[in-house]
């Protein structure tokens, strides 16, 4: 349940993060923050970059201010007439001052404006991603490890134009005050660098280890998400009390945290160490680069202004390179997050439909022609040489044991996967050369685990995609899935939002939610109809009124039904026995049903628990 970067490729990432490699990538983050905040509102990205750019001079200006002030005061001469050689440089640094302060304040709005519209737009990009995927996609381990890391990436995006904007201004800083400070003397500028750098090389190496920590901890994260979800939400909050489970999973996340906290604790105490090393050879070189200001004064190389103007522009200069480490630490974890999500976003385009330009009509024949499909990672396959025909005005039923390949061969036959060998063709057009979102208008999907959108009885019968004869459309979808008298009963009817967490808002039973789920699949005026276990929650009647009304609905549809309710699958035109990925017996009810082999032998569990249910019941009344 640990996080195991088995590529190494994250873990090398970590280690990467040293002075030179950040001097190298810091130019490249803050391109490619800028340019997303280009894609997201070019004003705002042009106002900071010409605030910054302003403020870098106002600052070079004001540091020549100080320089002209502090030489016109220092000088011999009437105190008058001083003060009136001091008054221009004196008003530039008032001017300079306040300029400074309104770019300030522009370049927190801009940023404050831009960083959350970054943010959306990279989880936006990160559900277009997602979207436009093949479904077979998420049976890979690797893209559903990386989604999640991407997640994170596209959550912290919003920060690395704040990183950004610090970057540029303590460039902008750190270029002021060198100038400056390269004349007053030449050797002031050397040696205040290599005084910050023992400062710098600490603070990136601390940098490195709270990254590399955190990565340690990221599976340990991801289990404290899911206990909490667990413990704490109506979903199983039944099963932890009946199964007396609390102590059980508060111990698992009392566990959890534990480990994180040693790797914080290690990581801090080391990030400690190596901040109080370089604290030392930093007040050292500082030391240094002090005692040459005091010795190039009492030489007579620079005059008392001078050394006033180098005072100023070593803080300036010690700030902004304190800044540009500290900032380009922070932009640096920042960056590989965002790594993360780039990486995503490539490995999605892999796997990004690739499919044909088809449109199909309503299909007349669906033929699957010696299909083969194998899932990632799997030894074996789910389906073998499998060949049959779907016709219009047809119900053809799948049975089988768990595990036979009838819900894989369904969604085959949907188009949601492209088999591993074979065709699947749609009036003799493979799905690979259909247009996907045009293939999906034409099929209507009844799946094992349907959704419960927490959105209104209305929206979660069209999928936000109505009717043009409205409602009427609507009810008489509910009123073919049973789910009117589901309707009925709610509060606001169509309207009533089916999400009791929610103001207003209702929660249905598992079969309620069932009739919902037929009823979205019977609004869709699609050429297919695909139903895996439809009636699983439902009682006999519902059940018994949905197979019988199954009939009118396949006149104008080929219908695939997937159900372990071999006595319902008379009303099939044909079925269809798996075992193993395997066609094993095929024929009509009759047929199958009178001859020995695996469907006679559904046959006579089904009958033999319906029996045993019914004598149970019978009994029970008895007594």
């Amino acid at each position: 349940m640990r996080f195991v970067d088995v590529t190494g490729r994250r873990e090398a990432a970590g280690r990467s993060i040293r002075l030179l490699d950040m001097a190298r990538r810091l130019p490249q983050l803050v391109r490619r923050s800028l340019a997303l905040a280009w894609r997201v509102d070019r004003p705002a990205t042009v106002g900071l970059l010409v605030c910054q750019a302003l403020s870098g001079v106002m600052q070079a200006m004001g540091l020549l201010a100080i320089s002209g002030t502090l030489t016109a005061l220092l000088s011999s001469g009437d105190v008058f007439h001083r003060l009136m050689q001091a008054w221009p440089s004196l008003a530039l640094l008032a001017g300079t001052a306040g300029a400074r302060a309104v770019m300030g304040i522009t370049v927190n709005w801009l940023s404050s404006r831009l960083g959350p519209l970054m943010t959306r737009e990279a989880e936006q990009m990160l559900l277009d991603g997602c979207t436009e995927v093949e479904l077979c996609a998420y049976d890979e381990p690797d893209f559903n490890r990386d989604r999640e890391a991407a997640d994170r990436g596209a959550q912290v995006t919003g920060d690395l134009i704040n990183e950004g904007q610090d970057l540029i201004a303590s460039s902008a800083s750190f270029l002021a005050g060198a100038f400056v400070l390269a004349g007053v003397h030449p050797v002031l500028l050397p040696l205040l660098v290599a005084a910050s750098l023992p400062q710098a090389v600490s603070q990136v190496s601390a940098a490195r280890v709270r990254y590399l920590a955190n990565l340690r901890s990221n599976g340990d994260y991801r289990m404290l998400s899911v206990l909490r979800w667990h413990i704490y939400t109506k979903d199983a909050a039944d099963q932890i009390r009946a199964g007396t489970m609390a102590p059980f999973l508060s111990g698992r996340y009392r566990q959890t945290v534990a480990r994180i906290n040693r790797e914080d604790r290690a990581a801090a105490n080391k990030g400690a160490r190596m901040s109080l090393i370089g604290a030392a050879c930093g007040g050292l070189g500082s030391a240094i680069v002090w005692a040459a200001v005091v010795g190039l004064l009492a030489t007579g190389r620079i005059s008392v202004g001078h050394a006033g103007t180098a005072v100023f522009a070593l803080q300036t200069v010690g700030q902004s390179v304190r800044g540009l480490v500290s900032v380009g630490s922070r932009a640096m974890r920042t960056g590989l997050y965002m790594d993360d999500w780039n990486n995503f976003l490539e490995k999605a385009g892999g796997f990004r439909m690739r499919r044909g330009t088809y449109r199909p009509e309503p299909p007349k024949k669906i033929e699957i022609k010696s299909v083969f499909h194998r899932y990632a990672g799997k030894d074996r396959d789910a389906l073998s040489d499998v060949s049959l025909t779907l016709r219009q005005g047809q119900v053809t039923a799948l049975v089988g044991f768990n595990g036979s390949g009838k819900s894989t061969l369904s969604k085959l036959v949907s188009g949601l996967y492209l088999p591993t060998d074979g065709q699947v063709l749609w009036d003799g057009t493979p799905t690979s050369d259909a247009d996907p979102q045009a293939l999906w208008q034409q099929v209507a999907l009844v799946p094992q685990d349907y959704a419960h959108w927490p959105l209104t009885v209305r929206e979660n019968i069209t999928l936000g995609q109505p009717s043009p004869r409205g409602d009427e459309a609507v009810r008489e979808a509910c009123e073919a899935a049973d789910a009117d008298e589901v309707v009925d009963k709610l509060g606001a009817g169509l309207d009533t939002l089916l999400a009791r967490e929610w103001l207003n808002g209702e929660e249905l039973s598992g079969g309620q939610w069932q009739r919902i789920a037929l009823g979205r699949a019977f609004f869709r005026e699609a050429g297919l109809l695909v139903l895996d276990e439809p009636t699983a929650n439902l009682d006999p009647r519902a059940e018994y009124r949905i197979f019988q009304r199954l009939r009118d609905l396949a006149r104008d549809r080929a219908v695939l039904l997937v159900t372990h309710r071999i006595t319902n699958v008379a009303v099939a035109d044909r079925i269809v026995v798996l075992d193993e990925g395997r066609i094993v017996q095929e024929g009509t009810y009759q047929e199958l049903s009178s001859q020995p082999g695996l469907f006679q032998q559904l046959l006579s569990y089904q009958v033999s628990s319906d029996a045993s249910l019914s004598e149970g019941g019978q009994h029970q009344a008895h007594t």
